[in-house]
């Protein structure tokens, strides 16, 4: 590429892919929040479902937060910043700790 061409960036329908991509995420981390509080309440509610359950929420709760931020941040321009380490690592975090929880539920 020669110098105009090479920094006229056409970022195509990657933004839009991206954004769908977390909307998915956001939508199976919605459902799999709401099956383990559901599997913690059926079975009889003890104090420790309970604590996992609310644990679990609020972790959702989070991830929402962070995917909503990038979502956002996808938006807003033609060329969205790139998904800064902070966030990453708080979206990770989230979903293996919904995970545990979810398991910690089944179990």
């Amino acid at each position: 590429m020669t110098g105009t061409a090479a920094r006229e960036r056409d970022p195509g329908l990657q933004p839009e892919r991206t954004r769908l991509a977390w909307r998915r995420t956001t939508l199976s981390g919605t459902v799999a929040a709401v099956l383990a509080m559901r599997t913690a309440l059926h079975g009889g509610a003890s104090a420790v479902r309970i604590v996992v359950c609310a644990l679990c929420f609020a972790l959702w709760l989070v991830f929402l937060l962070v995917a909503h931020h990038r979502i956002g941040a996808l938006t807003a321009t033609d060329r969205p910043r790139a998904l800064s380490a902070r966030h990453a690592v708080a979206a990770v975090a989230c979903t293996v700790a919904m995970a545990a929880c979810a398991s910690a539920l089944v179990i």
